[in-house]
């Protein structure tokens, strides 16, 4: 069976994980985990790669160790330095690094002093009050504790956003091939463009005679037939995301996408306008009695119901249908409206490119001008520069944003935000900077009272013009921090801090409830790749997806602007 790039970076994860716990050198786990990044950031299949004869050495960040360990994974599946490690420990262990608070150290204590090593484990400790009385834990710990496995095992239902999108768009290609396929796409919440989808639903019409159940049952991904049926089938890849193929006749494709794209209470409620109007709507088209009024386009049943065409992007029953209604749904923040990319890291910190090249990537995708964010001196992981390295580093963007053409250089930093709320750098150095983006990376169990108070002070800083991927969250492996996001998202609004949407697939932060929240309040936003290395550059319209999510127009987007109107835009209120 094909091994697709999510299965290789969840190894790579996997066994960063196991070696921070165990203790070893922390450029080692960091590699492991650059390459999980790298490998999730590519456009093309590792398999398909090897296939093709290419030297994965190319790929800047992958070395012969990570190369050679990527062909082990592709022809046996397996990744054996993981296997002889993870022996070491319980087999789950490394499943309590998801956890928000529950760092390699103090995970190997909860081991050593109470042979922990699952989910289960913990919980079952934490509910008998056993972990309260270690030390650097306590009673709040303890609660603490039992809410984020709650909330973990909820995420792990679903797959994120990219990794889906991965595996699904060669099927859906496969199938759309079958003979007698008019049109085939996608539906379902990977639609609507959720960061994290349950299932894929996939929708197809068709002539008879088609053979696109064969095509389904026998793709070579596919380890398990649940259903088939004439037209339906359901079935289990390997990974074990779930596939639901739907077929149906070109008469009732508009009515049958709307049915299973939007989610159930917008359905249920399109319905009942149906039933005012005295239509019946269901998957197969708007009818009058017997009679078939619409269905050939999703237009043509919101029509039906006094609705203009609703993005499915917002088809979550939070106050669409009234917009439609009343002519007030915004016209959405696209690709084509991008100008400027925000936040990208490069060889001088943790990035894998330089900044020229990173420079003329971003050109070649039509962007006007780069930010060059790199990291400071908090972030030793990342190689985070001293102000007078950083120093350094501004004169050399400033070099070469002279000798480029054709796109704008930007001078900036991803700013560390320190425990007590101040920046990590000084005040002359950051006067420098056309652009200064600001994020928390460590301290992320804080109480929420000094969460809250540490980002209230760092908005409150006049060189503070963009926060970076505000929650923190690491989708299915973190839980965002703990820190009152309403207070947040005003203060952003009052000062003119713009929010960063991370387009970093695991993060894709903020989350769309949050961006609504932030835009009623008056923010301003910004969207970024946190590229780190050339092609994450193209990764732009995942965190669009969850703008349009948000309800963003171009208006709200800073870098939607040319460099001096976003300058412009960008200075604090």
């Amino acid at each position: 069976m094909a091994v697709h790039n999510s299965e290789i970076a969840a190894l790579f994860e996997r066994y960063a994980e196991l070696l921070e716990i165990q203790g070893a050198n922390p450029f080692r786990v960091r590699a492991y985990r650059n390459a999980a990044l790298i490998v999730r950031g590519l456009g093309t299949e590792i398999a398909r790669m090897i296939a093709d004869g290419t030297d994965l050495t190319e790929l800047q960040g992958i070395g012969d160790d990570l190369a050679a360990r990527m062909h082990e994974i592709v022809d046996t599946g397996r990744l054996q330095a993981l296997e002889r490690l993870a022996g070491q420990f319980p087999e789950h262990l490394a499943d309590l690094e998801a956890l928000p608070g529950l760092g390699p150290r103090r995970i190997r204590a909860l081991h050593d002093a109470l042979g922990i090593g699952s989910l289960d484990d913990l919980e079952h400790a934490a509910r008998q009050g056993r972990i309260r009385g270690l030390k650097g834990f306590g009673a709040k710990s303890e609660r603490n504790i039992l809410h984020a496995i709650e909330a973990h095992r909820d995420s792990q239902q679903r797959t994120r956003l990219a990794d889906a999108e991965r595996i699904a768009e060669p099927l859906l290609a496969h199938l759309a091939a079958a003979r007698g396929v008019k049109q085939a796409i996608i539906a379902g919440s990977y639609r609507r463009r959720r960061e994290t989808v349950g299932d894929v639903d996939i929708l197809v019409s068709a002539d008879t005679g088609n053979d696109v159940m064969d095509r389904l049952t026998g793709y070579d991904s596919v380890s398990e037939v649940v259903s088939r049926g004439e037209t339906r089938a359901t079935v289990i890849l390997e990974g074990g995301l779930q596939v639901d193929l739907r077929v149906v006749p070109e008469a009732s494709y508009g009515a049958a996408l709307h049915y299973f794209t939007g989610n159930r209470a917008h359905n249920i409620a399109v319905r009942v306008m149906g039933q005012r109007r005295g239509l019946k709507i269901n998957e197969y088209g708007v009818f009058e009695g017997e009679h078939r009024v619409a269905g050939a386009t999703e237009a043509s049943v919101y029509a039906q119901v006094g609705l203009a065409y609703i993005e499915p992007e917002l088809r979550e029953n939070r106050g669409e249908l009234a917009a439609a209604a009343e002519g007030r749904l915004p016209a959405l923040v696209d690709l084509e409206d991008i100008r400027g990319d925000l936040h990208c890291h490069t060889d001088t910190t943790d990035g894998r490119d330089s900044a020229e090249a990173m420079a003329r990537a971003a050109k070649a995708l039509g962007r006007e001008y780069l930010a060059i964010t790199d990291h400071t001196r908090r972030l030793r992981v990342a190689n985070g520069l001293t102000p007078g390295a950083f120093a350094e580093h501004l004169d050399a963007l400033e070099a070469l944003d002279a000798r480029l053409d054709g796109i704008r250089v930007l001078r900036s930093a991803e700013v560390d935000i320190l425990e007590d709320g101040s920046l990590d750098l000084p005040d002359d150095v950051l006067a420098r900077m056309d652009v200064v983006v600001c994020a928390v990376h460590y301290g992320l169990g804080l109480p929420r009272a000094k969460q809250t108070d540490r980002l209230l002070r760092a908005l409150d800083s006049p060189h503070c013009q963009i926060l970076a991927h505000p929650t923190c969250r690491i989708l299915g492996e973190r839980q965002p921090i703990d820190a009152d996001m309403g207070r947040v998202l005003r203060a952003a609004a009052e000062t003119g801090c713009a929010l960063e949407i991370n387009a970093q697939p695991g993060r894709l932060d903020l989350p769309d409830v949050l961006i609504r929240e932030a835009l009623g309040q008056g923010a301003r936003f910004v969207v970024a790749t946190d590229a780190h290395g050339t092609e994450d550059l193209a990764r732009m319209r995942l965190g669009l997806d969850q703008a349009r999510r948000g309800w963003l127009t171009a208006a709200d987007v800073l870098n939607t602007r040319g460099v001096d109107g976003f300058l412009a835009a960008l200075r604090r209120r």
